[in-house]
């Protein structure tokens, strides 16, 4: 429901409410009047009776009055209607009759005992014969106060909610790359302000965006060039240098690629991971593309690999993740695992595993932090485990599955 609607609706059973109970107490209020107006005439006519009976001995019959009293000295004589409503109360002062007679009853000497002084006043009630009447009217201006403050309502509502659907509408057309100005003029109350900071506050926020944006453009030019010149030039050396020069050289390569992934890493996490979902990679060639950059050292260190892998095996990560989490993961076996070992990397209900023979920490030290590999899986919906048992390091990279 929208808040408009929910502003209406609040002033609109307000309203109801106050006018049903305003109502009932003009409806109670009119009844105490009329009653105690009755109830006046006849301790008045009480009055003199009780004093002529001090006198006389004897009471007199009620005279002067604008509606019919008789005094009862016993039950009996009473109508059947009052007597029988005494029979069940014997306290009751106001009883009603058949064919739209009203008695109001008051006990001369003593509260539910005779005499009684018995007046009908059918003749002299104002409210009951107009009530009908009077509840119209009291509901035909109940609804007009409904319809005024439901007009009242749909007035402030509007006031209230058109900024604030504008400001919805901007913020729902916001994009990270284009972050929009919200539009100025706004009243000068909490909705203006709360406009104003947020402007402000995504003023910062495109600010901190461009200053991230030109960061990542320049990390991405001023480190990758001098790192690709180098593992070009080390290429080089690597192809007319004698076997122990290569061997020389061959930390230095390795050193040279794990900050290339370490950068195309960090540039890649500090990107907004899509939200359309990623067809699956193929793992076997990403694996076969890496032994082949680095078949000299694992030759340096006789590592084997084992790769249990099928051509249909495949991880629904965008293929330049994969590929860094495989090198980091494969650089981390290669440099921590034992010399003349074998890595086996395997398949096994979608999640993908690379074991081998090694000590260590498996979370600490690696060509590319261990640490950067989870965030970057976490980004895409993915955990990386380590276990250890029996001399094997084991790590395992599982999807998560909707």
């Amino acid at each position: 429901m929208t808040l408009q609607r929910r502003l209406m609706l609040a002033f609109a059973a307000f309203t109801l409410v106050v006018a049903a109970l305003f109502g009932l107490f003009a409806m109670a209020f009119t009844y105490v009047v009329e009653d105690g107006f009755i109830e006046q005439l006849l301790h008045r006519e009480a009055t003199r009776l009780r004093a002529e009976h001090v006198r006389d001995g004897r009471w007199p019959a009620p005279v002067n009055t604008p509606m019919p009293m008789q005094v009862h000295e016993q039950a009996a004589t009473l109508p059947a209607e009052v007597a029988a409503t005494l029979a069940d109360e014997p306290g009751r002062r106001e009883v009603p009759g058949a064919e739209g007679r009203h008695y109001h009853l008051l006990p001369l000497v003593r509260e539910g005992q005779p005499p009684w002084l018995l007046a009908e006043v059918s003749s002299q009630l104002i409210v009951r014969p107009m009530r009908a009447e009077l509840l119209r009217w009291l509901a035909g201006w109940g609804l007009a106060v409904v319809s005024l403050a439901g007009l009242l309502g749909w007035w402030l509502a509007r006031r209230v909610s058109r900024p604030l659907a504008r400001l919805s509408e901007h913020m729902r057309a916001a994009r990270p790359q284009a972050l929009p100005r919200l539009p100025g003029g706004e009243p000068s109350d909490e909705i203006g302000d709360m406009t104003r900071s947020l402007d402000a506050l995504l003023g910062r926020t495109r600010d901190f965006i461009a200053r991230e944006q030109s960061f990542s453009r320049d990390a991405s030019h001023e480190l990758r060039t001098p790192l690709a010149v180098l593992r070009i030039g080390l290429d080089r050396l690597h192809t007319q240098a004698d076997a122990a020069q290569r061997r020389e050289l061959l930390p230095l390569q390795t050193s040279v690629r794990l900050m290339e992934q370490t950068v195309a890493t960090l540039l890649m996490l500090a990107r907004e991971p899509a939200t359309a979902p990623v067809a699956p990679t193929p793992i076997l060639p990403l694996v076969e593309d890496w032994v082949l950059a680095h078949a000299a050292a694992l030759d340096a260190r006789a590592l084997h690999i084992d790769c249990q892998l099928g051509p249909a095996d495949a991880l629904a990560l965008p293929a330049p993740v994969l590929q860094l989490v495989l090198a980091s993961l494969l650089a981390n076996a290669l440099t921590h695992g034992q010399a003349g070992g074998c890595i086996t990397i395997g398949w096994q209900g979608g999640s993908l595993s690379l074991r081998n023979p090694g000590a260590g920490d498996a979370g600490a030290g690696s060509g590319l932090g261990l640490g950067i590999v989870q965030r970057l899986l976490a980004q895409h919906g993915g955990t990386l485990a380590f276990e250890q048992a029996g001399g094997q390091t084991e790590a395992r990279i599982e999807l998560d599955r909707p």
